[in-house]
């Protein structure tokens, strides 16, 4: 699949590290569709190179330097509505995922799967359409089922993480041991946790792990 009337597939690699960026693009280079236009290692840069080069389609790493690849994605779909960016990342948190959508991504491709799934991932974004792993897919379906978890959740997650317990996390918040208790038993239970830890675990693993650590500056 070409993208229009027999011209290459422009591609951008907007990724902060060097290593990925240059073994994706020794992969596209070698199929006779794509040509790899751009590279950028980081938000910024992406979104001046996409204003440059206006790419058929970006790859965006989603942990990048100064603006991450979330909000870069929506910077470049406000310069063109019609631009399609591919979400590469090494995390399948279904959080991530609908962030990833709402910014505007197109797809949203794991980086363990990138080598066998990039071409037809590229090809079939460049079509119009939306792409998205099966185990990402899944994991959004399944876990959109259960409640997210709500700010106050969060806040006593964060302390949580943090290492304090019960006690230190009610001095901290104003609120009394039993509220603690009552919050941690509700995200264990939205979260299907089996305990504290495994909750920071899951939570991190979900797409949360910005919630988290934006926190730990403030506390």
């Amino acid at each position: 699949m070409e993208s229009r009337d027999g011209e290459k597939i422009s591609v951008m690699i907007a990724d902060d590290h060097p290593l990925m960026r240059s073994g994706i693009a020794a992969v596209l280079s070698a199929d006779p569709k794509f040509s790899v236009v751009a590279e950028a290692g980081d938000g910024d840069a992406a979104i001046e190179q996409y204003q440059r080069f206006r790419p058929d389609v970006t790859l965006m790493d989603l942990q990048m330097p100064g603006r991450n690849g979330i909000e870069a994605t929506a910077a470049i779909r406000s310069l063109n509505p019609h631009a399609r960016v591919i979400i590469l990342t090494t995390y399948a948190g279904d959080m991530q995922v609908a962030r990833g959508l709402k910014a505007g991504a197109s797809g949203y491709l794991l980086k363990n799967l990138a080598r066998a799934e990039l071409s037809s991932c590229i090809a079939s974004v460049c079509t119009g359409r939306q792409q998205l792993p099966q185990q990402v897919a899944c994991s959004l379906a399944n876990n959109f089922q259960q409640d997210a978890l709500s700010e106050r959740e969060l806040e006593v997650l964060r302390y949580v993480a943090d290492g304090h317990s019960n006690q230190r996390v009610g001095e901290r918040l104003g609120l009394s041991v039993n509220t603690i208790k009552a919050h941690m038993k509700t995200i264990l239970q939205k979260l299907d946790a089996r305990d504290r830890t495994h909750a920071v675990t899951l939570a991190l693993r979900r797409g949360y792990w910005e919630n988290l650590i934006s926190g730990f500056d403030k506390h």
